[in-house]
């Protein structure tokens, strides 16, 4: 493509470090879609006819055909997937096919192809992320007022149910596709006609390109549109966090699934042996899954340090943009469906979060408000039920069984009522704030789901 200019063959070496067609053949559907799109265009404007055009689109459908079926053969040394499709093209059409890059660069061909990538496969994200939301929905209506211990520190902390804790992870998935949603909103704007750097002399209809491509509208600045990889990189970002919720939620199912906690049982379909220990049941999944938010981490970082330094416009840098794109989008497509398949098929163990939940030290900050209703200020009333925490703690005595005497003796702020706090109904009913774990705002929350996830 540029032999008019070197007199010597490009070095082996330098082929097999070059080349990007060996990953970005993955852009094929989106290539092929830009050069039709481009190429109406081109008819637009008069330098292709009606014929060549035909020539050109029956060409480039019979090559999509041929890869979509494992007949294309890709060649390293047209380096990337626009110069195969381009020269294979050429090759069955002749000299229509040599016209078709007329008024674009490959800077400006690989940016569209890249925003179009990006848009479907993000598409394809949004439904797998409902998806999920949709996996734990399940579980939440079926055990929504099964009562749990709360974590701070990993230490209990106070009650809450499992439908509530399981809404925390529907809430973080809603923020992932607001992010995809705006992030999209982004990416959505067509670079094509930007050429290499400054336009072309030939102008095609640069908004009929985009309409045709479902674009909302056209890059201002070609030079910017050359050079931009923000939208890759809000992108990886985007399924970084969504990689952070996924983590934090295969953390929780990991410690649930030990014998300690057995809160949870995951299905055998979804775990794994031991090849020495013939008692073990791991869980795998959820490992992995934090395993590859680091994986996602390291995507975005990799296109940041690559990109941060480029004078405008086009570098070849910008070339280690696409392997981590593409290896996000998969972490993340395959990460969410295991995940939400997973989840769909757990036990929740009701007699050991029963168990768990009897407590009475979950209930101390209760006990604190008791007293504050009472007139004690909150910072008097925590070291009063400090002091009782520690008298159970010594005598060996549950919280909710020191007597009232023993009460008494610490503060006679405690009265005659006090065992009433430990009473979880009460606890959860008193709980009435908005996003607090009352039944009544968990029956709301089911119910705002159900309709948006309908």
């Amino acid at each position: 493509m540029w032999k008019g200019r070197f007199s010597q063959a490009t070095a082996d070496l330098v082929l097999q470090y070059g080349e990007s067609v060996s990953y970005d053949w993955k852009l094929y559907r989106h290539d092929v879609a830009g050069s039709i799109a481009h190429a109406r265009a081109q008819v637009r404007a008069g330098i292709l006819t009606q014929e060549e055009f035909d020539a050109i689109e029956g060409g480039l459908k019979s090559i999509l055909t041929d890869i979509e079926a494992g007949n294309f053969k890709w060649s390293i040394e047209l380096e990337d997937v626009h110069m195969n499709i381009e020269s294979e093209l050429t090759r069955r059409i002749g000299a229509p096919g040599a016209k078709l890059h007329t008024a674009r660069s490959r800077n400006d061909q690989v940016a569209t192809d890249t925003r179009l990538y990006c848009r479907e496969t993000l598409d394809e994200t949004l439904m797998l992320l409902r998806d999920m939301q949709r996996a734990l929905l399940v579980k939440i209506v079926e055990y929504a007022e099964l009562r749990i211990p709360g974590y701070t520190h990993l230490q209990r902390a106070q009650p809450v149910t499992i439908g509530h804790h399981l809404l925390a992870y529907v809430e973080m998935f809603a923020r992932d596709l607001d992010r995809l949603h705006d992030c999209r909103r982004r990416i959505n704007i067509s670079p094509l006609g930007s050429g290499a750097i400054a336009g072309s002399t030939i102008n095609l209809d640069r908004v009929g390109i985009a309409e045709e491509l479902g674009f909302d509208g056209v890059s201002e600045n070609s030079m910017d549109a050359i050079a931009d990889r923000d939208y890759i990189m809000e992108t990886l970002f985007c399924l970084s966090l969504i990689g952070t919720h996924l983590s934090r939620m295969s953390e929780d199912l990991v410690l649930w699934s030990t014998a300690e906690f057995g809160f949870c049982t995951l299905s055998d379909a979804h775990t794994t042996g031991s090849s020495l220990m013939p008692q073990k049941k791991n869980p795998d999944v959820s490992e992995i899954t934090r395993g590859k938010s680091g994986r996602l981490y390291g995507n975005l970082l990799a296109v940041m340090v690559a990109v941060k330094g480029l004078p405008l416009t086009y570098n070849r840098d910008l070339q280690e943009d696409k392997e981590p794109l593409f290896d996000s989008f998969e972490t993340i497509s395959l990460a969410l469906r295991v995940n939400a398949e997973m989840v769909a098929a757990m036990r929740i163990n009701e007699d050991a979060c029963a168990a768990a939940v009897s407590d009475p030290l979950l209930l101390a900050t209760d006990l604190a408000d008791y007293l504050v209703r009472k007139g004690v200020p909150f910072r008097s009333a925590h070291d009063l039920v400090g002091q009782a925490v520690a008298l159970a703690v010594t005598s060996k005595t549950p919280l909710s069984e020191l007597s009232l005497e023993q009460y008494v003796a610490i503060s006679d702020e405690y009265g005659a009522d006090v065992h009433e706090v430990f009473n979880l109904d009460r606890a959860f009913e008193l709980r009435t704030n908005p996003g607090a774990p009352n039944p009544d705002n968990t029956a709301r929350r089911i119910a705002f789901w159900q309709d948006k996830l309908s």
